[in-house]
Order: C-alpha cells, then sequence, then structure tokens
C-alpha cells in the first residue's frame, strides 16, 4: 500500500507532461513550422512593410522620409479620397444587399425546379469571366450603338440614350457587379438550402406553417452558417473591386477613368504609380492600411453578429 501511495500519478493521455502531450509538442514544428514560415513571409512581413512606408514620405525610390500619421491625415481630408471610399462603400452594402436578396431567392425559387443542375451551372459562368470581358461585353450593350439601343429603337425609342455618360458610369458599375456576382452568391445559397433534409418542411407542413413561417423557422436558421460565410467573403471582394472601374472609366493611363467613379483599390493603385501627380508610395501604402483596417473590422462585427448557436441536422 506504501509503495502505491507513494508512486508518480500516471499522467492523462493529452495532459501536460503526458507521452501523448510530448508527441504533439515533437510534431508541432515539423507539421506548423512550413506553414507558418509562409504566411510569415506572404502576409505579415508584406503588411509590416506597408504600414512601414505608409508613415513615410517616399515616392518609390530613394530615402524615405519620416511623416508619422501625416499620410493619414492627408487621406482624411482629401476629398478624392474620401468619395472613393464613399464609392467602395456604397458597392459593399448597396450592391451586397441586393446580391443577397435576389439570390437567396433564386436559391428558393430553383430549389425544387427541374433541371436544377443546370440552372446551377448557368448562373455560375458570370463568375468564370474576367472583369475585362465584362467591360467588353458591358460597352457592346451600353454604346450609344450598342445593343441596349437598338432594342430600344425596336419598340420605337428614336434618340439613342447615353447610358455611358459620365454620370451614369458608377450606377452602370454597380449593375455590372450586380450581374457579374448574384450567380457565385446564389449557387452557394443553393447548397445551403440544399441540404435541409425534406422532413423539416414536412414537419412544418403538418404543423400548419405558412410560407413565411417555413422560411422564418426552418430555412434562414439552417442556412444562417452560409450567409455568414457569404457575406465574410463579399466583404472582402468588394473593398478590392478595381478592374471593373478601370474599364467602365475607359482605362488606358493611370488615373484616367473619372473621379466619381474610383473605389478605393483604384485610388490606391492611381496615387501609387501617379496618374495626375507626383507618385506617393506612402499616401498609397496608407489608403491600403485602411483598406484593410475597413475589410478587418467588417469581419469582425460580421461574425459578432452572424454568430449564434449551431443548428446540427
Amino acid at each position: 500500500m506504501s509503495a502505491l501511495l507513494s508512486s508518480p500519478a500516471t499522467k492523462a493521455p493529452g495532459q501536460a507532461g503526458s507521452p501523448l502531450a510530448r508527441q504533439r509538442r515533437r510534431l508541432f514544428w515539423p507539421f506548423v513550422g512550413p506553414a507558418l514560415v509562409l504566411y510569415t513571409a506572404l502576409f505579415v512581413v508584406p503588411v509590416g512593410a506597408t504600414i512601414w512606408i505608409s508613415l513615410n514620405k517616399w515616392p518609390g525610390a530613394g530615402p524615405m522620409e519620416f511623416r508619422g500619421l501625416g499620410n493619414y491625415t492627408r487621406l482624411l481630408t482629401d476629398d478624392l479620397f474620401l468619395t472613393s471610399f464613399g464609392n467602395t462603400l456604397l458597392l459593399l452594402f448597396v450592391v451586397g444587399g441586393a446580391i443577397f436578396v435576389l439570390a437567396f431567392a433564386m436559391s428558393l425559387f430553383l430549389r425544387d425546379m427541374a433541371g436544377k443542375s443546370f440552372a446551377r451551372s448557368v448562373i455560375f459562368i458570370p463568375h468564370l469571366i474576367n472583369a475585362l470581358v465584362f467591360g467588353v461585353l458591358a460597352g457592346f450593350i451600353f454604346n450609344p450603338d450598342g445593343l441596349l439601343n437598338s432594342l430600344l429603337g425596336f419598340i420605337g425609342v428614336e434618340a439613342p440614350l447615353a447610358w455611358l455618360a459620365r454620370e451614369n458610369l458608377f450606377p452602370l458599375i454597380m449593375i455590372t457587379m450586380l450581374w457579374m456576382t448574384v450567380g457565385y452568391y446564389t449557387t452557394i445559397l443553393m447548397s445551403g438550402v440544399d441540404r435541409i433534409p425534406p422532413y423539416f418542411f414536412e414537419d412544418a407542413a403538418l404543423a400548419g406553417a405558412n410560407a413565411f413561417q417555413r422560411l422564418r423557422h426552418v430555412i434562414l436558421p439552417l442556412t444562417w452558417d452560409v450567409f455568414a460565410v457569404c457575406a465574410v467573403l463579399w466583404t472582402i471582394s468588394a473593398v478590392k473591386i478595381f478592374e471593373i472601374v478601370w474599364i467602365f472609366g475607359g482605362g488606358t493611363t493611370v488615373g484616367s477613368p473619372p473621379h466619381e467613379t474610383w473605389t478605393a483599390a483604384v485610388y490606391t493603385y492611381a496615387t501609387a504609380f501617379g496618374g495626375e501627380s507626383i507618385p506617393s508610395f506612402g499616401a498609397a501604402a496608407a489608403a491600403a492600411v485602411l483598406s484593410l483596417l475597413l475589410v478587418s473590422v467588417l469581419v469582425v462585427l460580421l461574425r459578432r453578429v452572424t454568430r449564434r448557436e449551431a443548428i446540427e441536422f
């Protein structure tokens, strides 16, 4: 009995000091180390360098001149940056809201439709097309002698409408972004709706639930996690919108798209490479840091707002 009392207690598997815990520590760096090195090299170092550049005045070559927060105060008083940032927020919230309403409605409409797989493939195709191709297609449609004015002329509208007038460009960009991306998010939401077992709908029908009640109490709770993922994906994508703005604005040289169509990404590019002024990599880096901060804050807020108890089925 005394020998048993004096012997050391056996460590439970996984407890600190146990053989399993020691094995986990030995295997940590061989498995996690390479990924951690790549993450540091491809993300942490570039982000750190961008933050440092944003604190300096630098034309892209030669010595840097430390300015502290001077680039940030310059941006916050720059009307063009505020316009670009505001356009990014419009795309993020207005186009994003329209995307999710249409995508969710289409996913419900196609749920019991014959030939659903074919329809899913068709609506996903726009996401596979490069934004440059969309720009060419949009030009073919919206030009004064393009497809849309030809169709309007066929029904009696004589004078061609100036769809590509300067004041119409940004609304057309918003419409084109909706056209480009709604099929992608419809496909994702369809996968969420399709995974709901049929007996949930049968039980709701037996309980006397109408269509709205089934939507509120069955479909939305069981697809909430899919909505959360889509919201994060769209937030990241919206802040990076560049190509379609460049094409719609007739971008052939740096800074050529009309200012009222600029987004944060266009502003960053034009500022870095000096389309209309001396290149300023410091101010461009500051704009990139603010965009990264916007994405980070919105993703954290989205995760908190959409966080709820997972429903398993």
